[in-house]
């Protein structure tokens, strides 16, 4: 059995994480922040449009992305997370690390 992707994530002070239950098509927020978390749920359980890059830097289409599709789908929502809601993925951060020690 494959295992959930789960990133990092932040809003002002606070530390959490994303997780992506494939199994279920399921989004969870894990954050302190109840502001954060409300607008990361409702930003990741939209349907957005979003311009995907291809061969050059001018190669664009834009494709409707429902981030609970599947786990690339996620992915490419959180790219435009932080612009939409404040909340920030931190791409590098172990996420183990977050997941038992959810502050700074």
């Amino acid at each position: 059995m494959k295992e959930n992707f789960s990133v990092a994530i932040s809003y002002g002070e606070n530390l959490g994480y994303v997780e992506y239950d494939s199994a279920n098509k399921k989004v969870v927020v894990v954050l302190a922040d109840e502001d954060g978390k409300r607008k990361a749920e409702d930003f990741l359980s939209t349907v957005h449009e979003i311009k995907i890059p291809h061969e050059t830097l001018l190669d664009f289409t834009s494709e409707k992305i429902n981030p609970q599709a599947d786990e690339e789908s996620l992915k490419i929502a959180l790219t435009r997370l932080w612009e939409a809601t404040g909340v920030h993925v931190d791409w590098s951060r172990p996420v183990d690390y977050v997941k038992a020690h959810p502050h700074y």
